[in-house]
C-alpha cells in the first residue's frame, strides 16, 4: 500500500512540481469551491418538437428573464425587458425587423450593447475567468473580456467603456457584436442540460435536436423508452424497426427516416400500395398531421398498415425466440377467426374493425411472406448502414444511461418496477433475478452489448433486450402490464386498450416507499430528490408535478403536441440554480415566427420548490466534493515536499 501511495504522489508531483505550484492549485480550487453552484436545466418528453426545445433551450426556462429582471430592476419597462431577451433568444432574426424599423440604428447599438453587457456581467459572475474565457467567441474574446471585467487600474472607466463601444459600432461590427454577447449569454445562464429520455417519435424533428444536442457544451440524457427504440432499430433489431417505421407513419413523420436520414422507403410504399390497393386502411389513419395532399396521406395510411402487420409478425418471432420474457400472451394474431372477422381474447370474443389482412397466412400467422421479408433485410441493412444514425445512437451511448444521480438528485425517466406493497419488484433477465438499481444497471449493460459485444448471443440478446426495454411490464422505462397496440388499432371496446400502470405510480405520494427508492440509489438523508419524466402530467384536471412534498418531480407535462389536449399545458421544466429548485410550466409553443415577431415566451409560470436559506456553493456539489478531494491530495503532496518526503522538480 505505501509503495502504492508513493508511486501515487510520484506521478501527482509530475502534474505539480514545486511547493508554489501546487499549493497555488490549492487555492485556486479552495475559491472555486466557494462560487455559487452554476445552473442545471431538465427537460424530458421532448419527443420531436424541435422549435419548442430550441426555444425553452434558449431561453434557459425562464433563467435568462429572470437575469434581464435581476440586472435592471424597475429601471426598464416590462415590455422593454421582453424585447431584450428575444433579441438575447434570437439575435440575428430580432436584428433583422429591427434595422426596418428603427430611424437611429446607431443609437439603438449603444443602447443594446450596454444592456447586453450588464446582463453578461451578471450571467458570467459566478464562473471563474478560466470558464468564461473558453465560452466566448473566438473573433470577440478579448474584447469582450474587457468591457465584462472591471478594470481598477484605469482611472476614467466610463471614457474606455465608451471609447470601445463607439469603435465596435464605427467598424460596423455591432451586429456580430451583439449576436456574439448573445450567445454567451446563452451559453453560461445554463451551465449543464440534462435530458430525462424520449427525444424521439411523434413529433417532426428528433434529428434536429440530436444535432442540436452534440454541439451542446455540456449535457447528460437519461434514455426513454422511445430512445432506446431507436436504439434498437440503429442495431437492426427487427421488432424495433417495424415499431419505429410504424410511430413515424402513423404521426405523418416518415420525413423524418427519408430526409432526415436517408433510409430509403421506397420498397416499403410500393408494396403497400400493391397489397392494399383497394383497402381503405380506416383504422391507420394518420394522427395530428396536416399539409399532406389526398394521395400522399393514402399511400402513408397504407404503409402504416402495412408496416403494423409486419410489425405484429416479426414479434411474434422474437416472443417464440425468447420464451424467459413471458410475453405470449402479446401474441394475438393466431387468436384472429378471418373467416368471420373477430378475435378471442381473454375467453371474449371481439368484432374486428378490419378484417382484410391478405398477407397473414392462417396457418403460419407470424410468417414473413417473402416480399415482406425481402422489405425487413433491406431495412434492416439501412438502419444498420446510416451514418447519421448511427452517429446520433453513439451519442447517446456516450452521454447516456437508464438513471443518473446527480448533486443529490435521482434521474430517470420511467418508473422503478415496485410489487402492490410498495416494495422493489424481482425480474428474471436471462436466468439471473434483479431488482431496483441492479435491475437497471443490467439492462444497460445489455444495451451496450447490443451495440458492441463480440459474442455474438450476447449481442442478439442485447439488440432483443432493447426491444424488451420498449415494451415489456418489468421495464423500468414503459411500466405497464402491456402495450396495447393491436387493440387500438383493430378494437372499438375501450376496456382491450387499458395498459395497466406499475404500482410504482401509486406510491409517489408515500414517503416510506419514495425514501427507500432514493436510498436504493445511494441517496439517503434530506435534499435529495427523484426527477422523473415518462407520464404527461394532467395539468388541466388539478394534477400536480411535485409529489411527495417535492420528494419526487414529473416534468413531463406534455412537449409533445399530441398530449397537449390531454394535459393542459405544453410541458413542465425545471431549474435547479444556487438559490433552489424552480420548476416551469409552459405554454404551448406556436412558432419561432411568432416568438421573435410577437415577442412571446412560452415560459409561463414558476413555482419554487425548494429556496435554501444559504445560497448553495460549488463545494456542495459533485464537482465540489471531488475538487475536496484533489485538495485533499495537493496538501498531503505539499506537506510530503516539506517533510522532504519527495523533492521538488525544479
Amino acid at each position: 500500500m505505501e509503495e502504492l501511495k508513493m508511486k501515487y504522489l510520484e506521478r501527482l508531483s509530475e502534474l505539480y512540481p514545486t511547493i508554489a505550484s501546487a499549493s497555488t492549485e490549492i487555492i485556486n480550487l479552495q475559491a472555486i469551491l466557494h462560487l455559487p453552484k452554476a445552473t442545471e436545466h431538465f427537460l424530458t418528453d421532448i419527443h420531436g418538437e424541435y422549435e419548442a426545445f430550441s426555444h425553452v433551450l434558449k431561453n434557459g426556462s425562464g433563467s435568462i428573464r429572470r437575469k434581464i429582471d435581476d440586472v435592471f430592476g424597475n429601471t426598464m419597462s416590462s415590455r422593454d425587458k421582453q424585447s431584450l431577451a428575444t433579441l438575447i433568444y434570437y439575435p440575428t432574426e430580432k436584428m433583422d425587423r429591427i434595422r426596418r424599423e428603427e430611424p437611429n440604428m446607431e443609437d439603438w447599438y449603444k443602447i443594446t450593447l450596454y444592456r447586453l453587457i450588464e446582463v453578461c456581467k451578471r450571467t458570467m459572475s459566478k464562473y471563474t475567468r478560466s470558464k468564461v474565457r473558453k465560452a466566448l467567441p473566438k473573433d470577440f474574446a478579448y474584447v469582450i473580456e474587457e468591457l465584462i471585467t472591471e478594470k481598477a487600474d484605469v482611472l476614467d472607466k466610463e471614457y474606455y467603456y465608451n471609447s470601445i463601444i463607439s469603435t465596435i459600432i464605427e467598424t460596423s461590427r455591432a451586429e456580430e457584436f451583439i449576436v456574439a454577447l448573445s450567445e454567451v449569454i446563452q451559453r453560461l445562464t445554463v451551465d449543464h442540460l440534462h435530458i430525462v429520455g424520449d427525444i424521439y417519435d411523434r413529433g417532426p424533428g428528433p434529428h434536429i435536436i440530436m444535432d442540436k444536442l452534440i454541439r451542446h457544451h455540456s449535457v447528460d440524457i437519461q434514455w426513454g423508452n422511445h430512445d432506446v427504440l431507436w436504439m434498437g432499430a440503429a442495431a437492426g433489431q427487427r421488432g424495433c424497426i417495424a415499431n419505429v417505421i410504424r410511430i413515424c407513419a402513423r404521426y405523418g413523420n416518415l420525413d423524418i427516416l427519408e430526409d432526415g436520414y436517408g433510409i430509403n422507403l421506397l420498397p416499403l410504399a410500393t408494396y403497400a400500395l400493391e397489397t392494399y390497393a383497394d383497402d381503405p386502411c380506416t383504422c391507420f389513419a394518420l394522427k395530428g398531421s396536416t399539409g399532406y395532399t389526398a394521395r400522399e396521406k393514402e399511400m402513408e395510411v397504407k404503409m402504416h398498415k402495412a408496416i403494423s402487420i409486419i410489425q405484429f409478425k416479426v414479434e411474434g418471432q422474437i416472443i417464440k425466440k425468447n420464451p424467459g420474457f413471458k410475453l405470449e400472451k402479446r401474441n394475438l394474431l393466431h387468436h384472429i377467426d378471418f373467416e368471420n372477422g373477430t378475435i378471442e381474447l381473454d375467453g371474449k370474443v371481439y368484432e374486428l374493425l378490419d378484417k382484410n389482412f391478405p398477407t397473414i397466412d392462417p396457418r403460419r400467422p407470424y410468417a414473413l411472406t417473402e416480399e415482406e421479408e425481402d422489405i425487413m433485410d433491406r431495412l434492416e441493412r439501412a438502419f444498420l448502414g446510416c451514418q447519421k444514425l448511427q452517429e446520433h445512437m453513439r451519442f447517446l451511448l456516450n452521454k447516456g444511461g437508464l438513471y443518473k444521480v446527480y448533486n443529490q438528485n435521482l434521474l430517470y425517466h420511467g418508473c422503478v418496477p415496485l410489487n402492490p406493497d410498495g416494495s422493489l419488484k424481482s425480474v428474471r433477465i436471462y436466468g439471473k433475478v434483479y431488482k431496483g438499481k441492479a435491475l437497471y444497471e443490467v439492462l444497460e449493460s445489455y444495451v451496450r452489448k447490443g451495440f458492441f459485444a463480440l459474442d455474438k448471443k450476447e449481442k442478439e440478446r442485447g439488440k432483443d433486450m432493447m426491444w424488451y426495454i420498449w415494451l415489456h411490464e418489468n421495464s423500468p422505462l414503459f411500466g405497464k402490464d402491456k402495450m396495447a397496440t393491436f387493440e387500438r388499432y383493430f378494437l372499438a371496446e375501450k376496456e382491450t386498450h387499458k395498459e395497466k400502470k406499475n404500482p410504482y405510480y401509486e406510491f409517489l405520494e408515500n414517503e416510506e416507499v419514495v425514501d427507500r427508492i432514493l436510498a436504493e440509489f445511494g441517496l439517503p438523508g434530506e435534499g435529495t430528490h427523484i426527477v422523473n419524466g415518462h407520464v404527461p402530467v394532467k395539468s388541466k384536471a388539478g394534477e400536480s408535478p411535485i409529489k411527495c412534498q417535492g420528494k419526487v418531480l414529473v416534468i413531463d407535462g406534455g412537449f409533445s403536441k399530441a398530449y397537449q389536449k390531454e394535459t393542459g399545458i405544453a410541458g413542465y421544466t425545471l431549474i435547479y440554480n444556487s438559490y433552489g429548485l424552480i420548476l416551469a410550466a409552459h405554454e404551448p409553443f406556436e412558432s419561432t415566427e411568432a416568438a421573435i415577431e410577437k415577442e412571446s415566451d412560452i415560459h409561463s409560470d414558476s413555482t419554487i420548490v425548494k429556496r435554501v436559506i444559504a445560497r448553495k456553493t460549488v463545494g456542495d456539489t459533485d464537482i465540489g466534493r471531488e475538487l475536496k478531494k484533489r485538495i485533499e491530495d495537493l496538501t498531503w503532496l505539499l506537506e510530503s515536499y516539506r517533510e522532504g518526503i519527495i523533492a521538488e522538480k525544479i
